[in-house]
């Protein structure tokens, strides 16, 4: 047993969860009316609702006990001093920096002005492109820019330019090509002119497999439609660290934006990554939307735990997952700007405490991360949302909505909203069958049918509630409310890793596939029959060549 599982806050959280596992989320409200009032949190225009979860004031008081156990608040200090909380790859973790207004030291030097260098830069070329200053190679201004990434290259920056889809341009239009898979790249080209494309190479080594075979392809393509070789510095721009590199595919250095080790790819999109952001929404949206990242990250340092929006989310997921025996978490943001947001938040989360290892170097013997998924509202209610009310796992869930819609419509959001409260309040009561027993009576005193079929009903009609989740609630989503969204997620992801005790900043994970298929994809160019895997992967590849 590790050290975690066998102290006192642990244990008394195990003695705790026996006795909150026999209250009924109903019974809870019923008993306590000002339930809301004391499991819920503002920040800003941000309110979050966490009283829908199996809990009570003695529950806090021993999620904070742990948190102070594990040094939370320490912690926090330490990653936004600049340690190198790293420690396997020996970094910082300093995203937190590439917002900030004061300076931050690491290593004996001020990073800040680099950081407003790039900033400056990412302003200066985005404003020429998007007021048709910088054009292409036929003189004609750009009309569409193409992001070639993947993973943090890409989630970050597809999830924001498609939230904030009412702050951009009718003049330049994003794209994101990510998967190796040739279609993406060539549906996404199918439809553009090379004389007004715009490419952004994202890659922080100039080295990623995918990125840099889709990067090639496109280099080929713009080559084939009218470009040529001088013409590509002008058409191609590069978001790496590598200069040789992108020098020699043909960017010109002036158009390489800069990265830095202590920045982790999933928590990048604040940096020169977020470059297709700013062309799509403009420098100055991009600045509203570092400042509302810059005011969650005030508020995680400076609150007190028990009142701070990120701890109290990442203790009550430590309270599902590890005391609850919860596998899977829902994110249902009741905003189709925000349909992205599920996929980030899960490279966000699974990639950082997906983690088997702790930072000792010792096998974890308690449960880390969750599995992440979700769909916007109300999508998901037609499809997967019985398994939520009426399945054999309970699957929390994070209800997200604005108050406010860009794009207000008829009765449209009184309806989205109407189902966004229903939802939420029927996962958390459900229907006993004495409600229903009650319903069919109604029904029966009304209709002419016997009560046989009523009767055989009844057990389907029965609902059990007591399913937990957690409403986020904002005025409407601009670009400060979402920076400060994402923030609040970041720093729930922190927090669980130090409970944890993991690092949620490495990914060594990804690294194993990615050798193996550099070996196996020189033998599928061989004409041979393959015999030095295992049988499975043998005949798999076979089967390959055999109908290729």
């Amino acid at each position: 047993m590790s050290t975690l599982t066998l102290s006192n806050a642990w244990l008394a959280l195990q003695d705790h969860q026996s006795v909150m596992a026999q209250q009924h989320l109903h019974e809870l409200f019923t008993r306590d009316p000002k339930r809301f009032n004391k499991f819920s949190l503002k920040f800003n225009d941000i309110l979050m609702d966490y009283s829908k979860h199996p809990i009570c004031p003695e529950t806090i008081s021993l999620l904070l006990a742990l948190a102070r156990q594990q040094e939370l608040e320490d912690w926090i200090e330490r990653m936004f001093r600049g340690e190198k909380i790293n420690n396997t790859e020996n970094h910082a973790a300093l995203h937190s920096a590439l917002r900030a207004e004061h300076p931050v030291v690491l290593d004996g030097v001020d990073i800040m002005p680099d950081v407003r260098r790039v900033l400056t830069q990412m302003e200066q070329f985005s404003t020429c492109v998007r007021n048709g200053t910088l054009k292409g190679y036929s003189g004609h201004p750009f009309t569409d820019v193409v992001n070639i990434g993947i993973g943090g290259s890409d989630l970050g920056p597809v999830m924001v330019t498609e939230a904030l889809k009412p702050y951009g341009s009718n003049h330049i239009i994003p794209h994101f090509v990510s998967n190796i898979d040739g279609t993406h790249l060539s549906t996404t080209l199918r439809r553009l002119n090379p004389e007004t494309t715009l490419f952004i190479i994202a890659s922080k080594t100039f080295s990623t497999q995918e990125t840099m075979a889709n990067a090639r392809a496109a280099r080929e393509w713009f080559l084939a439609h009218g470009g040529s070789k001088k013409d590509i510095s002008g058409h191609f721009v590069a978001v790496s660290t590598n200069r040789e590199e992108v020098e020699k595919f043909g960017i010109n250095s002036d158009n390489m934006f800069e990265l830095w080790d202590w920045v982790g790819g999933r928590y990048s999109l604040w940096s020169a990554i977020g470059l297709p952001i700013a062309l799509a929404i403009g420098m100055e949206n991009f600045y509203s939307l570092l400042i509302g990242a810059r005011e969650m990250d005030q508020h995680f340092i400076t609150t007190p735990l028990e009142k701070n929006l990120p701890v109290m989310l990442g203790l009550i997921g430590i309270w599902q997952i590890n005391f609850f025996g919860t596998r899977s978490h829902a994110v249902l943001p009741y905003d189709q700007s925000l349909q992205r947001f599920p996929a980030y938040l899960q490279q966000l989360e699974m990639e950082s405490n997906g983690k088997s290892i702790d930072r000792n170097g010792n096998e974890v013997d308690y449960s880390t991360g969750t599995v992440v998924w979700g769909e916007s509202g109300t999508n998901g209610q037609h499809a997967f949302y019985q398994l939520l009310h009426q399945g054999t796992q309970i699957i929390p869930a994070d209800f997200l909505v604005p108050c406010i819609s860009h794009n207000p419509i008829g009765d449209h959001h009184r309806l989205l909203l109407a189902n966004f409260f229903a939802q939420t309040e029927a996962m958390m009561r459900g229907k006993s069958k004495n409600e229903v027993r009650a319903e069919v009576e109604v029904e029966l005193s009304t209709s002419s049918i016997t009560e046989e079929p009523f009767k055989k009903l009844l057990p389907y009609k029965v609902f059990p509630g007591d399913r937990p989740t957690t409403s986020i609630l904002f005025k409407q989503l601009d670009p400060k409310t979402l920076g400060s969204l994402i923030a609040l997620y970041e720093h729930k992801v922190f927090v669980q890793s130090v409970i944890w005790n993991v690092n949620p900043f490495d990914q060594w994970g990804v690294e194993l596939g990615k050798q193996l298929a550099g070996k196996i994809s020189d033998e599928l160019e061989q004409e041979t029959q393959i015999t030095s895997h295992d049988s499975s992967t043998n005949g798999l590849m076979n089967y390959f060549k055999a109908n290729r």
